[in-house]
């Protein structure tokens, strides 16, 4: 999620559990520390353009992380504001660690994927229940902090609270619904997926992507889930073969090692570019929902040496066109 609403949900929580008089307080320390886990996309190389997908959502993201996380944000957070507002270290920690034990959570509601487990386990979490970012999300549950702020209410910061908590719930059944519609469409074109899932279209819960895996291809479709149902059939793309897609590329290869890192990253979900044969896509995304257009994708060069890394790149497709066709699907 954006760093904006992931300092508001700690926000939100360490209000909710804090006095009327330390209201203020809380909610700076819960804003901050719930913020403040985002710090690893410092993480980064010049000359490894990957370092920083291996990094996001990496180890300040973990659930066995909150408790050293938490005591920095206090060490560093109390003395600054909370000492000389009369709190105690051990309340700081516990309004930091309330923020900071928010974020990993609400980030493994999006479908980006989150280490939450680690180091017992690089697997990412994706539940694949809210946008990155959502306005419709965001903003009651700003308006409601700032209100708790200023009228020194716990209860309103209950009830944004209760907000976060309900929000990805109705998207936890618009997701169902989607992929039901997703195995539905797959039924009647004879495949068998391997696997399948929904993701939220850009800042709603009611337009939806749905990836499905067959044995050699990715279908891509978008699912709007209303009071009715309805299905726009998009495109599919040939799942990555290295050896075929790339047989110069030396297996052993800089080159080769950055794709399966980007597979692990991608969840998989890799294809090769149809505009670009030497790109390799994240299928997850796009602007469009029923399109095979990524947002990022990697980028090889037959012609690197075997200890170079591939290019990364970002694409954002924002042309007038792009924006009519999804507000079409959208809105219906």
């Amino acid at each position: 999620m954006d760093p904006l609403f992931q300092g508001v949900l700690g926000a939100s929580l360490s209000q909710s559990l804090s006095r009327k008089q330390h209201i203020v307080v809380a909610g700076i320390l819960g804003l901050l520390a719930g913020m403040s886990p985002d710090l690893d996309v410092l993480i980064r190389s010049n000359d490894d353009p990957l370092l920083f997908l291996e990094f996001h959502r990496q180890f300040t993201h973990s659930l066995f992380f909150i408790p050293i996380g938490s005591v920095i944000c206090a060490a560093v957070l109390h003395p600054l504001i909370a000492k000389r507002r009369g709190l105690s270290f051990k309340q700081s920690w516990l309004y930091c660690s309330l923020g900071y034990g928010t974020h990993a959570l609400l980030d493994s509601c999006t479908s980006y994927g989150t280490q939450l487990l680690w180091p017992l386990t690089n697997e990412r979490f994706a539940w694949n229940t809210v946008s990155v970012i959502d306005s419709i999300y965001t903003l009651p549950l700003l308006i409601l902090v700032a209100l708790a702020t200023f009228k020194r209410n716990v209860w309103l910061a209950r009830l944004a609270f209760l907000w976060a908590l309900l929000y990805p719930t109705i998207g936890m059944i618009q997701r169902d619904r989607a992929e039901a519609a997703g195995w539905q469409l797959a039924n009647e074109r004879q495949h068998t997926p391997v696997k399948l899932e929904a993701k939220p279209s850009f800042a709603n819960l009611l337009l939806w992507k749905v990836v499905y895996e067959t044995n050699d291809r990715y279908f891509v479709d978008a699912v709007r889930v209303a009071s009715s149902v309805k299905t726009y059939p998009g495109e599919s793309v040939a799942k990555l073969d290295v050896s075929r897609d790339f047989p110069w590329l030396d297996p052993n290869s800089q080159q080769a090692i950055d794709i399966e890192r980007f597979r692990w990253f991608s969840n998989g979900y890799v294809a090769q570019d149809p505009d670009d044969k030497l790109r390799v896509i994240d299928v997850r995304y796009s602007i469009i929902p029923n399109q095979v257009k990524s947002l990022w994708s990697i980028k090889l060069s037959p012609g690197a040496d075997v200890n170079s890394h591939v290019e990364y790149h970002t694409h954002r497709d924002n042309t007038p066109e792009s924006r009519e066709v999804f507000f079409d699907m959208l809105f219906d």
